[in-house]
């Protein structure tokens, strides 16, 4: 049976993260749970400690302070890769993705894709609880990452993802240098570069309803600027 990590990173996510991990967990016993907390003053990382008396398939990474999202999922590569799982995948702590997905993704790698992608812009995706102007601005963004980078994927930025342990062992992840929601982008366009097969999953995305959201304007900015510099380090040879 295939072993499966799931990385769920996580800062002020007390009102989410035990029905996360339950749910996770109930998806099958070859799931475990990777939680990267950023020192959460919540409590966050303190609860996890006491689900993890109870359940060894919940493990955890500690840091002192927020340091990207980018950065947690790279911790997160490495300790799946150590700890030898066959999957890894990325998920966030706050339900927008659907824990009952996991297996649909991990099925499609299974069958053939190096790189699964929960997919909100494929014939059967979705999005609920999100404003016309958001929805307009990611569609805007998925469709000029297309543009800039020729990379064949409908949500570049999605962030429901099961990669097969050798992509993560093949890429350089010190060469990952986007810490934030580009970070989504780079990792794709990485493995699109080295020839990996990447497949997109259509899946129904519902924004938060607890806690608060991570998203700021810094985003928008950071994406428009950083897509241009993918391109570059790829027609550079940077992502060989």
């Amino acid at each position: 049976m295939e072993s499966c990590l799931v990385i769920i990173p996580t800062y002020n996510e007390i009102e989410n993260i035990h029905s996360i991990i339950e749910s996770v967990l109930k998806q099958g016993i070859n799931f475990s749970v990777l939680i990267v907390d950023d020192n959460s003053p919540d409590g966050t990382a303190d609860l996890v400690k006491v689900m993890q008396e109870k359940e060894s398939r919940i493990h955890m990474i500690q840091r002192s302070g927020k340091m990207g999202l980018g950065t947690a999922y790279i911790a997160g590569f490495k300790y799946g890769i150590k700890h030898t799982f066959d999957y890894i995948f990325e998920m966030d702590a706050d339900f927008s993705h659907n824990p009952n997905d996991l297996n649909r993704l991990l099925n499609a790698c299974v069958k053939g894709a190096d790189m699964a992608v929960g997919s909100r812009y494929v014939k059967g995706g979705n999005i609920k609880n999100w404003s016309k102007d958001r929805l307009l601005l990611s569609y805007g963004a998925s469709m000029y990452v297309k543009l800039i980078t020729w990379l064949p994927v409908n949500d570049p930025t999605a962030g429901f993802i099961c990669y097969k342990r050798k992509v993560l062992e093949s890429l350089d992840l010190d060469k990952i240098k986007f810490i934030g929601y580009t970070f989504q982008i780079e990792m794709k366009y990485y493995a699109w570069s080295k020839g990996f097969k990447i497949i997109e999953v259509p899946i129904t995305f519902v924004d938060r309803e607890k806690g608060n959201s991570k998203m700021h304007a810094n985003i928008v900015s950071e994406a428009i600027k950083g897509v241009l510099k993918m391109r570059w380090r790829k027609l550079s040879g940077y992502y060989i």
